[in-house]
């Protein structure tokens, strides 16, 4: 009786042995699974923001827009996945044509880039920017029900 108890417990014991590895590798091969939460974003370099958010869309991590996300900051909507974006009730995104910045420091709009930054926004974005006036110096802003239409509440 002794050896077949014991047999049970190497025979138990192995299973939860690679019970633990299993979990320890799934650990190691999968990505943290952790939200990026933009509070309030006014904006900046697009470049920047670009970088930026590549590395997000590239760690798996879903973005929680809980705030302002003005300017370059809205590019996450043409670099992170469409499922992995959520809003909340305080979020607001606020779209403009960008400007350039000479070596002088005057600003300038150039509608090339403007056509380039405004064909970069998935197609919903695209057809409410147009709607709403389309890319200019003027800021527009979506929020509410018609961001809400757009991406899923958190």
């Amino acid at each position: 009786m002794v050896s077949s108890r014991s047999a049970l417990a190497g025979k138990s014991s192995r299973v939860a042995c690679a019970a633990l590895a299993l979990a320890l590798t799934l650990c190691l091969i999968l990505p943290a699974a952790a939200d990026v939460r933009i509070l309030a974003s006014g904006g900046g370099a697009v470049g920047d923001y670009l970088n930026f958010f590549a590395k997000v869309k590239q760690s798996g991590e879903r973005v929680v827009i809980d705030g302002p996300c003005l300017s370059a900051c809205t590019l996450v909507l043409s670099t992170v996945p469409r499922q992995r974006i959520c809003v909340t009730s305080r979020a607001v995104l606020g779209f403009h044509a960008p400007y350039l910045v000479d070596q002088h420091g005057r600003t300038f709009h150039n509608a090339k880039v403007t056509q380039t930054i405004n064909a970069a926004y998935p197609a919903s974005v695209r057809t409410w920017i147009k709607k709403n006036g389309g890319l200019s110096q003027k800021v527009i802003m979506l929020k509410g029900r018609e961001l809400n239409a757009l991406y899923p509440r958190c």
